[in-house]
Formats: structure tokens, sequence, C-alpha cells
């Protein structure tokens, strides 16, 4: 082997099992992940591109009284020095920090396009520029002063902040979300002087309550405003737990027009929706005709947000035309909440409201520490260079002599009058205007107060006491600073099912519903005109065909007793064979299908077993929520049928009729009823409901109709045996 030839291995090869390869190797991406880009910090709110942005544009001194520079410059500036990865990213989230529809309080002025609540993008970065807002520069406050610890950047050459002082609760004021490995966060924005007054009852009372804490802060406060309709528990809930969400709604006011017509203005939008896709979804709505009290949209938004919104008819009720669009579109949001923060040692954990904001107190506590300490070292050196001073004026002339003199004046001057060599060297580079008297007086002065400071410096960093107060002052200045009224709204918890009929969410067209002998049911549009004409898989024929509206609920009755409910809306289309009625209920196999109408409120059904036993029930008792049905009556269900007329008429298997008064029948919601004709053996066949105006009519044995002229030959009292029916009568249907 030569020398330039390299080993086999190269050096590089690992022998590992493949699984702890991967297992490794994915760890350090999930855990690079979670700490270092989607998660923010609990103290100061941020992940580490945004503070390396506004770190940098400190550091190039954008202060809001600076002018702007581009932003292309602080991209590159952010990513040479700070953050390695792409300029897309970057200026992505420099946008963000931007625009006044995503930040509650925004940190950068941005000069130029930097989007709208359209969704339209930001121009490049050549084009546009920033600086610092007001609230940035608080957060950035003391950053200088030792405030906070730096770390190296990703390539040693300069230093970065691990975290930035924070002068308000940033973490909550403008909130924060990111999707990491196994986990996410999603904090909503909040209104600061809120924050800061629960603060404050925080410094005062430690042991404050979360729900003391929520009547200050009642819930977020979105920075495009909307009203929240979550409901007070609820969100205490989630601030107690730090998991939960709110509902969001867009805000809406009703214009009268001339005519007695109307119209609903949109004033604005939920929290990150975007106005353009809000449009087309609710233009779609329309041509699909899925929200069938909707007639129009239009934007006319010009700086102010303005969503007109044209019912379909003006007989519609407002409430009820908003409370539909809540629910078939992103009128309603209902915004995560998910308190998923870095603690203070880096950690990931869930916290609730009480939990950031003592988390952002002891953060303050720390920085005004620290900064405490910065300061009494420089006035602890300020003094010590007075001192000196102090020195040369009480021994004026002899300093005069030394310095003229003696070769080496500094080392007299620190033996002569016991002095530094700090303080020599500041002698000898005073100039000689400073040994005016008048300067003597302005030392003094300076001595007695920086000596007054230190005192309370000393005091300060001693007492907690003292902390808390001057931390309180701190965050009084912050929130006459930020002070801003609160944009949403927060309303009572609405429940949609209370007043708004599911009609208002489906198109009501006129159908058909479709059930064969095999149970595949199905709904044509219109009216079948002719039965004859319709098709069936082979050996199926037609078993019921109902006339409905696509607003209806079908009642099916089932022998076993139950009645079932099943949405016009959701059958299927009239053009194929449908689909299995067994797929949409949970029907016995061995129960049969003995009625089918489409549900009328307020109606009334003649239920009938086989036994001869039945009652009236309300129709609106009839109607089940599950898939399952409802168990109407006890027994084995021969007939259900609707009541239009005044009279009953039935007919046993030994072929007695028997017609008595429907009053004699009782009202029922469930049971097993009440005997409707008595028989010494079989059973009902076949019952009727008719007017005695018209009286009734019976079927024979070919299906043709007859009528029935002395009905009342037959008529009795209710649980009657009857008397033998007209020659060929069999049933009645």
């Amino acid at each position: 082997m030569t020398a330039h030839t390299p080993p086999p291995d190269g050096g590089r090869i690992v022998d590992e099992p493949m699984g702890e390869a991967l297992s490794r190797r994915y760890l350090a991406y999930a855990l690079s992940t979670i700490t270092n880009r989607a998660l923010p910090d609990v103290r100061d709110g941020f992940k580490p591109v945004h503070r390396r942005i506004l770190y940098a544009m400190h550091e190039m001194r954008l202060n809001p009284q600076a002018a702007a520079r581009k932003c292309a410059k602080v991209v590159g500036e952010v990513m040479g020095g700070y953050h390695p990865h792409g300029d897309a990213s970057i200026y992505d989230a420099l946008v963000r920090l931007a625009q006044d529809f995503s930040q509650r309080y925004p940190l950068v002025d941005g000069q130029g396009n930097f989007g709208n609540i359209d969704g339209d993008n930001a121009a490049a970065m050549r084009y546009t520029e920033c600086k610092l807002t007001a609230a940035a520069t608080l957060l950035l406050d003391g950053i200088d002063q030792d405030a906070v610890d730096f770390r190296p950047t990703y390539d040693d050459q300069d230093e970065e902040p691990v975290v930035l002082p924070a002068g308000f609760p940033n973490l909550l004021a403008n909130g924060s979300s990111g999707i990491a490995v196994g986990m996410a966060t999603s904090i909503p924005p909040h209104n600061a002087g809120e924050l800061i007054d629960a603060c404050l009852v925080l410094l005062e009372r430690p042991e404050v309550t979360t729900a003391e804490l929520a009547t200050l802060v009642p819930g977020p406060d979105f920075p495009t405003g909307g009203v929240s309709v979550e409901g007070h528990a609820s969100i205490l809930d989630a601030y107690e737990t730090g998991r939960g969400g709110v509902r969001l709604r867009a805000k809406w006011v009703e214009e009268k027009l001339d005519r007695g017509a109307w119209q609903i203005v949109i004033t604005e939008m939920p929290y990150q929706v975007q106005k353009s896709r809000l449009i087309e979804a609710l233009a779609d709505l329309i041509d699909n005709k899925k929200a069938p009290l909707l007639g129009d949209v239009r934007d006319e938004s010009a700086e102010d947000i303005r969503l007109v919104l044209e019912p379909k008819s003006r007989t519609v009720e407002p409430e009820v035309l908003m409370e539909s669009l809540f629910k078939l579109s992103d009128l309603e949001i209902r915004f995560p909440i998910n308190m998923n923060v870095l603690d203070a040692t880096g950690t990931p954990r869930v916290m609730g409201l009480k939990a950031c904001l003592q988390a952002f107190l002891d953060h303050r506590r720390e920085v005004l520490i620290r900064r405490g300490n910065w300061r009494i070292e420089r006035v602890e050196k300020r003094l010590h260079l007075l001192e000196g001073l102090r020195i040369v004026f009480l021994n004026l002339d002899e300093v005069i002599r030394i310095v003229r003199e003696e070769e080496q004046p500094k080392a007299v001057l620190i033996a002569r009058f016991g002095l530094s060599e700090a303080q020599a060297d500041y002698i000898l580079d005073t100039r000689l205007r400073q040994l005016a008297r008048i300067e003597e007086m302005a030392i003094e002065t300076e001595f007695k107060t920086l000596s007054e400071e230190l005192a309370g410096l000393r005091a300060m960093i001693a007492s907690p006491a003292k902390q808390a107060k001057l931390i309180a002052v701190g965050l009084v200045d912050v929130r006459k600073a930020l002070i801003s009224p609160r944009r949403t709204t927060i309303a009572e918890a609405v429940d949609t099912s209370a007043f708004v009929a599911p009609e208002a969410f489906i198109p009501r067209e006129a159908i058909t519903v479709i059930l064969s002998e095999r149970g595949w049911i199905r709904a044509a549009k219109g009216k079948v005109e002719d039965p004859s004409e319709l098709k069936f898989k082979e050996g199926d024929s037609l078993a019921w065909l109902v006339p409905a509206w696509t607003t209806d609920k079908i009642l099916i009755g089932a022998s076993d007793g139950r009645i079932f409910t099943v949405g016009a809306d959701k059958l299927a289309s009239g053009r194929g064979h449908g689909e299995p009625l067994r797929l949409m209920i949970d029907l016995d196999e061995k129960a049969e299908i003995v009625g089918v109408l489409a549900h009328q409120p307020g109606g009334r059904l003649l239920i009938a077993s086989r036994a001869g036993y039945g009652f009236i029930a309300p129709e609106d008792e009839t109607l089940a929520q599950k898939r399952g049905g409802k168990q109407v009556l006890n027994g084995d269900m021969l007939a259900m049928m609707r009541v239009t007329g005044d009279h009953v008429a039935t007919i046993g298997e030994n072929i007695k009729a028997l017609i008595f008064p429907l009053a004699e029948l009782p009202g029922m919601g469930r049971g097993k009823g009440v005997k409707l004709q008595s028989f010494k053996q079989g059973g009902l066949v076949d019952v009727a409901i008719f007017n005695a105006e018209t009286g009734p009519e019976w079927a024979d044995g070919s299906g043709r109709r007859r009528n029935w002229p002395d009905w009342k030959d037959w008529l009795g009292k209710r649980a009657g045996a009857g008397r033998q029916g007209p020659r060929g009568m069999r049933k009645f249907h």
C-alpha cells in the first residue's frame, strides 16, 4: 500500500445497529426542532429567529428614531451573523413581525408592501425597509447592561443573547404558534394592558388564583378583532390547564335598505382568516346551493373591512342567516390554545396563564438584579475615580508640584496619597480646566448623588420587596406606552342549535324518496311522474314512493316497533340504484319496513300492531337521534301512517271489518296501545284513516280502488269484533 492510498474504510465506517443509529440521529433532530425552531421561550415569547432579527436590528441601531434600512440588509446581517438558515425564512419571520393584522403589538416598523389581510404576499426584501418599533425597544431595554446571558453564534465569531430582557409579557401579548416533532404550540395574542394588570396583582399577591386573574384577562385579544363566543368557563379551563380553544366569530351589523330590504356587513374578521379566500368559499357555497339563505357576497373594503352579505329573501332573520354561515364557513373559527413553551431551563412544558405570567415576572426580577449589579459595578468605579479627584482638590498645589517636578509622577502620587493605579491615571489624564472651583463643586455633587444611588442599588439587591416594587413601577410605565383598547369583544357562549333550524344549512329542493323491496333507498329530484319508468336491480321492485323536501327528516317504521330517522339530504342520488338502507340505520335483519313518511312538525301518527292494538303518537316525539332508531311500539308493528281524517277502519285476518271514531284512540309517546279490534283467532291485517265526509276506500284483488258508500253499517265502538266486509275486501291499500 502506497503512502497516499487511503485505508479501506477511510476511517469513516461506524459499526452499530441501524435502529440505534436512526434513533440517536432522529432524537437529535427532534430536540433541535423543539428547542431551536418551533417552541417559544416563556420569558420573552420568542423563537430564535425572531430574537436574532430584533437583536441584529438593535446592533444596526435601527431604533424608532433612526431612518429605516432595506430589509435585504437586515436579513443579510441576521443570516451572516446569527441565523444559519435561508434568507426566505428570515424575511418571512421579519414580515410577520411587521404585520398589524398578525401581531397584536408589531415589533418591526415596515415601510413598503408587507402584505395584507387578503393573503397577498409582501414585496421582495430589496424593495421594503424596516426599523424597530417602540414596543420592540421595550423588549430590548437593558440588553447592553448585562441583563441577560449571551452565547457564541453558530460560527463562534460573535455572541447572541440567549433571551431578551422583555419589558412586557410578549409571549401572551403577541402569541405564538409552531409545530415541532411530537409536540406543537398555539398561543393566542392578548391585551398587554390586561396582562400587566394581572402581573401587578400577581406581584402583590403570589397566591392569587387563575380564576381571579381571568377576571383581569377575560380572554384573548386578537389584532383583527372579532367576537369571542367560547364562554368564560371554557376559557378559564384553558388558562388553568394550558390547553383548550376559543371560538372566534366575525363581527357583523345589519344595514337597513329601502322597502324593508336589509344586508349584513362584516366589519371584523376572525384571526388569520384571509378575506379573499373567505369570499371565494362563500361564493362556492352559493354556487353549490349549500347556503340556501345567502343570496350574494361582495367585498367593499377600503382601509377598513367591509364585506357585504345579501340574503336570499328579506323574510329570513339576520341572526338565522349568520348562524348558518358561522357553521358553514370560516366566519367562525376555533383557535386552539396549547401553551407549550420552553421554560427558563429550556425544557418544554405546557403552562397555564398564572405559570406563564409568573415565569415572566421571575425573568424580570433576574433582569433587574443583573442590571442592578452592572450599575453597581460602574458606580463603584466612578466613585473610586471621584475619590482620587477629591484628594487632588484637597492637595492641589502638592499634586501640581509632583506632576511638574517628579520624573515618575504616577508612582509618587500613588505613594504620597495612597491612590490606586486607576486613580493616578485618571488624575494625570485630567485637563487643567477641570481643576476650576466650579468643577470641584460639580464633583462633590456627583459624588453625593452616586453614593446615594449606590446605597439604593445595594438595598434593592438585598430586598425582594424593593425588587417587586421596582418591577411594578416599570410595568406601569410600560402599560402607559402600550395602552390600547381591547379589540376582540367577549360575548356569552352561543348555542346555535337552540334557535337555528337545520334547514338553514340545507338547500330546500323537492325530491321523491324511493325505497325498493330489497331495502335500497335513493332520492330523485322533483316529482316522479311515472313510477313504472324507475329502474331497480335485477329481482328488485318499488316498495315506497314518498314526496319530500331535501330539508325533511324521513321517518321509517319497522316491524320490530322502532321508528328510524334519516335526513333527506343524506340520501343517495336518484340516478343510480341508491344504497342499502341498512348502511344508514341499524335495522334488524328479521325486521321489515311497514311505513315511510316525510316528517311534518306537529303532526300525529297512527301506530298499529298485528295483535290489533294501537295509539296516536305525536310525530315530534318519534324522531330518533341515533342509528338505532326509537322504540315506539311494544309489539309487532303493522302500520305507521299520518292522521289525516277523523275515523279509523280496521280489517282482520278473519275478513271482519270495524270502523270507529279516531277520538277513541289515546295519544301516547310509546307503549302497547289500546285494542283496536277483537279477534277470536288471528290478528290485524290492515288499518286506514279517512274523513267521514268523503268516506273510505278499499282495494280489491286486482289493485283497483273501490268506494264504500255504506260504510256506516260497519260503524261501532273501538275494540269490537266487527262484521264481515264487502265481497272481495281484503285490504284498504
